[in-house]
């Protein structure tokens, strides 16, 4: 009798054992499931035209430029597409000095689904064009760009961004061709 309890007792401390260890288990994959979160790194190529809807005097709607990016601001609103983003309308509200140098720059890509991108960027604007750019361009720039998060998939999206951006004589329009690498969640939420 004495060795059927001990062979009881030590099924019983095995059964625990076990069970206790499966339970451990289970709960750290939970948490790994639900507490990180992969990110991954893409290319970023996206094109998009602009419509400059107000370029003069930092008084529009409301002075937000300062020394020495001040003496001009510019404002532009356009679409475009590119991956991974797909379709979106872009937003620049920028500063600008005697010297074409702008700065200051606030700039967001609005997704058709809804989640937004942040951008911002410094440089300046040269007259001409460069031998690989078309015959109508009569001034261009090129220059960094960080992406600096957004909203929904691109909340904490990090990046960097070279512009290829320029002004046309044949329209009005600003034209902007953005390459790089994008780090974001992957997945979509």
């Amino acid at each position: 009798m004495k060795q059927l309890k001990t062979l009881l007792f030590l099924m019983v401390a095995i059964c625990l054992i076990i069970s206790c260890g499966r339970s451990e288990t289970a709960s750290k994959g939970d948490s790994l499931k639900k507490g990180k979160t992969k990110m991954v790194t893409l290319p970023f190529d996206v094109t998009a035209t602009g419509n400059y809807t107000y370029v003069g005097p930092d008084t529009f709607p409301t002075p937000k430029c300062v020394e020495p990016l001040n003496i001009w601001r510019g404002i532009v609103d356009g679409k475009g597409t590119g991956t991974p983003v797909g379709d979106f309308t872009v937003h620049f509200d920028f500063c600008g000095d005697s010297l074409s140098f702008y700065g200051n720059t606030d700039a967001y890509m609005a997704l058709s689904d809804g989640d937004t991108l942040f951008v911002s960027g410094a440089g300046r604007v040269l007259d001409g064009r460069l031998n690989d750019h078309p015959a109508f361009v009569v001034s261009y720039w090129r220059d960094p760009f960080v992406i600096l998060g957004g909203t929904g998939k691109y909340e904490g999206a990090s990046g960097e961004i070279v512009t290829d951006d320029y002004n046309s004589a044949d329209d009005p329009y600003s034209h902007h061709h953005w390459k790089g690498t994008i780090t974001m969640k992957k997945g979509k939420r």
